[in-house]
This record gives C-alpha cells, sequence and structure tokens, in this order.
C-alpha cells in the first residue's frame, strides 16, 4: 500500500493519446516515457498543497479597503459562508512590492517575494463550496462528489516517468495523511501503476520513510528468487480468471520495491548535498522535503507533491495572525530556494510548481458560539489565490482580480477545471483530447469543462 499500487493493465484500446508504436510499448511498460500532445517546456511538477486553505488577503492580495471597514459590516451583497462570519477584518500583516513586476507580496513571505518575476499569481480561482472534503479532491481530482484520478496520476499516465527504479509520482505529507487521506493521490478508474507513493516526510532514516523498503532476513539474491517463485505462482492463478488489474498491481508493487532498494536511499539522502545547499532551504521538515523533491526531479520523477501536514493545519478558523505567521515561516525559505536552486541548475524551465490549497478564507471575522470575534478567518472558495512557477509559466504576472476586500472574484475568473486545463497544457497536452474510456465514456480531468488561461502561459 505505502508504494502504491503499480499495474501492467492493458491499455490497448483504452486510451485516445496513444499512437499503436507507443502502446506496444505501454502494455509492456506502462510507466515507460511517452510524449504529449505537443512539444512542451514543462517535463516534471512539484505541487505545494497548504492543506487547509491558507488566506489569500494576507499572502499574495493586499486589501487596503479592509481597513476602512474594520469593525462594521462590508457593503454589498452577503455572501453566505460555511460558518457565521462579521465585521471587516483587515490583514495585520505588511504588502510590499517586489521585483521588476513589482507584483505586492506580503511580509509573511520574503524569501517568496523575492521569486515573483518567476511567478504568475492568478489572483481569480474559484471552486465550488466551502468545505475542506470536496475542494480537495476538486484541486487535486477535477471532481468534488465522485471519485476520480488524481492530476498527478493524469500526468504519469499521459508522460510515464523517466526514472523506472523509483515511483513516477510521490506524495509527501509530515505526520500523517491530509484530509481525505490517499483518495487525494489516487489512481481512480486509471491503472493502479499511477497511484501516487506515499512518504511520511517528517522521518530522515530511509527504513522509516519508506515501511518495508530493505528486508533484515533475506539479501537481495534470496528476494529476486521469492520474486520469481512468486510471480509464476501469480501467472497460474491469473490464467484461470479474467485479467486482474489489481493483481498486476499487486506483482509490480513487490518488483518496484525490489529495484527502490537500490534507488531510493540515495535519492533521499540529503547529507550528500552541499552544506551551502543544505542552508539554501533549511533545516525543518519543509526544507528537508523539498530538497528531497530536487533530488528526485533529477533522478526523473515525474510528480511530486508537498503537502505542508497532516489534516489540514492552514485551516485557521481563529487567531489568523500567529497561525499564518508560523505555516508561512516554515514553508517560505523552502519554496523560494526550489524556484531559485532549479533555476541555477537550469531545471525550472521544464520544471512546472504549483503553490496553493483548495481554497482561500474570508475578508470577514469568524464568530464564536457566543457570536463574538475569534480573530480567525472561515473558509472561502468564491475568490482565492494560487501561484505557478517555472515549466513554460509567464513570470512576473498577476492575472484575474477578487472584490475590493477580496471575498469574490470580479474579473478573469478561473475555475478549478480551467487552472487544470492549463497545468495539462504546459505539460503538453490538449486537456479535451487527453481523456480514458471507462464504463463506456472517455474521462478527462477536466470533465468537461476547462480553458486554457493563455495569460499566464510564456
Amino acid at each position: 500500500m505505502g508504494m502504491g499500487a503499480l499495474s501492467l493493465a492493458a491499455l490497448l484500446g483504452e486510451t485516445g493519446i496513444l499512437a499503436p508504436s507507443a502502446r506496444a510499448v505501454e502494455a509492456v511498460n506502462p510507466l515507460a516515457p511517452k510524449l504529449p500532445h505537443f512539444p512542451a517546456k514543462a517535463k516534471h511538477v512539484v505541487h505545494f498543497f497548504l492543506n487547509g486553505g491558507p488566506s489569500h488577503v494576507d499572502m499574495f492580495d493586499p486589501k487596503p479597503a479592509l481597513k476602512k471597514y474594520e469593525g462594521k459590516t462590508l457593503p454589498g451583497e452577503y455572501i453566505k459562508t460555511e460558518r457565521k462570519t462579521g465585521a471587516a477584518l483587515p490583514s495585520p500583516f505588511k504588502f510590499q512590492k517586489h521585483g521588476q513586476s513589482g507584483i505586492e507580496v506580503s511580509e509573511l513571505l520574503p524569501n517568496l517575494g523575492e521569486c515573483v518575476d518567476d511567478m504568475a499569481v492568478i489572483r481569480s480561482m474559484v471552486a465550488e463550496v466551502p468545505n475542506h472534503e470536496p475542494s480537495l479532491m476538486l484541486m487535486n481530482c477535477g471532481d468534488a462528489v465522485q471519485s476520480r484520478p488524481s492530476f498527478g496520476s493524469w500526468t504519469t499516465y499521459g508522460l510515464g516517468t523517466e526514472n523506472q527504479n523509483l515511483p513516477g509520482f510521490i506524495s509527501m505529507c509530515p505526520g500523517g495523511y491530509p484530509v481525505k487521506e490517499t483518495d487525494n493521490w489516487q489512481s481512480g478508474f486509471l491503472p493502479g501503476t499511477y497511484q501516487g507513493t506515499y512518504i511520511d516526510s517528517q522521518f530522515t532514516k530511509i527504513e522509516r520513510l519508506i515501511e518495508n523498503i530493505r528486508s533484515n532476513q533475506t539479501s537481495l539474491k534470496e528476494q529476486r528468487q521469492q520474486l520469481d517463485l512468486l510471480h509464476r505462482l501469480n501467472e497460474e492463478h491469473e490464467q484461470r480468471r479474467r485479467r486482474d488489474g489489481r493483481l498486476e498491481a499487486r506483482i509490480q508493487s513487490f518488483e518496484l520495491a525490489y529495484r527502490m532498494q537500490m534507488d531510493a536511499a540515495d535519492a533521499f539522502d540529503i547529507e550528500q548535498e552541499p552544506r551551502s545547499i543544505r542552508d539554501l532551504y533549511g533545516s525543518g521538515v519543509h526544507g528537508r522535503q523539498t530538497l528531497i523533491a530536487r533530488r528526485l526531479l533529477e533522478r526523473g520523477v515525474r510528480f511530486v507533491q508537498l503537502w505542508h501536514g497532516a489534516g489540514q493545519p492552514w485551516d485557521n478558523h481563529t487567531n489568523i495572525e500567529a497561525g499564518h505567521r508560523n505555516l508561512c515561516k516554515e514553508i517560505d525559505q523552502p519554496a523560494a530556494a526550489l524556484i531559485k536552486d532549479l533555476k541555477q541548475r537550469g531545471m525550472l524551465e521544464d520544471t512546472l510548481i504549483i503553490f496553493g490549497g483548495e481554497f482561500g478564507r474570508t475578508p470577514t471575522v469568524e464568530l464564536n458560539s457566543a457570536g463574538k470575534p475569534d480573530n480567525g478567518r472561515d473558509h472561502n472558495p468564491f475568490g482565492f489565490t494560487v501561484c505557478l512557477a517555472g515549466g513554460g509559466v509567464k513570470g512576473g504576472t498577476v492575472y484575474g482580480a477578487t472584490d475590493e476586500f477580496g471575498f469574490k472574484t470580479v474579473e478573469n475568473k478561473v475555475h478549478v477545471h480551467d487552472l487544470h486545463a492549463t497545468l495539462l497544457h504546459l505539460l503538453g497536452f490538449n486537456h479535451e483530447r487527453f481523456t480514458y474510456r471507462y464504463a463506456g465514456r472517455d474521462f478527462r480531468l477536466t470533465d468537461v469543462y476547462g480553458r486554457v488561461v493563455k495569460e499566464v502561459v510564456a
């Protein structure tokens, strides 16, 4: 389970994206590198997922008008939120212009502020409901209700991976699972080989990072003999039944685990990095897992998702000033370090970086059960921010806008389906043609929606 299910389920006739010659390769090795629909700069993805809902009005979307209405009810139409909110709550943080582009970024993110000329800041994102679970599924899988493959799974399905000794799609979350757990990196109806592999990055020893990565009882030679015997038994079992992708997934998970014993320990060992690089990323768990992400990219891993922590740490319904200050301090240096490090190595141009959560937060203060302000913010799917960098993104760009208070999008609305269409475009896919046939229908990540936001494409 921890290694992720790997499958050799036949894709012949199941996909509309592969040419006949590519399908023959796919039938032998579903994770073999494949070409997208058209040439693209982005070949790898790193997704910083700030689970819980980061506050755009405290980080990337300054709203000075909130100060004017501090302690007062905002004018205009009231937007119904999940919990009861009251008066306007101005941001306690100052904003400053950065770079040649002059994009304003909060004092909470001084290091990312230095990188704005490499970033596209989309300030007009919208989701569908003010609840974590469906919004997580929408942002990760393109559907708030039904079980669908994750974006990382779609990416490895379309591009394969460049290292057959490591998983193509890895999700790191220190301390345990986020809300919705493994559903966030599920393969859904895609073959199990494309499911994400979970890593608990709070640990430093390889045996704790990846459970059962090594055997204390048997040598590699003995393990190879055991796997060969198991494979023959499974083949006999399968011949008596209809081809079962779950059995193939289990077989391939054993095979990958065997191969990873040689490569994984090296990839996750950041002590091999110079002190200057380790200092650049920082000594905390987020610095460590972000540096590991760069090492995985160098080794050909296709998609790395970096969660902030177990549960929903960014869900600051109370005392948002202290909560967001601490959270930003943890993630600002590592995220900026990745951009700077990839840029100096010539890797930023083919690595797409995504930075954001499942929705934003309200510009009004949340009220407790007694009707008193708790100095926190409620969920806000009506307007929030997601940032992109690298991989063909037009740096130094601000796209879209929320109203003067940051409550809802009023200019150049970008639905999550539009974001997914744009990300797939940057990876070389026409999102309308990038499909998988399941239950008699050609499904896609963007369902029947989505448009490419060309304004953020270089």
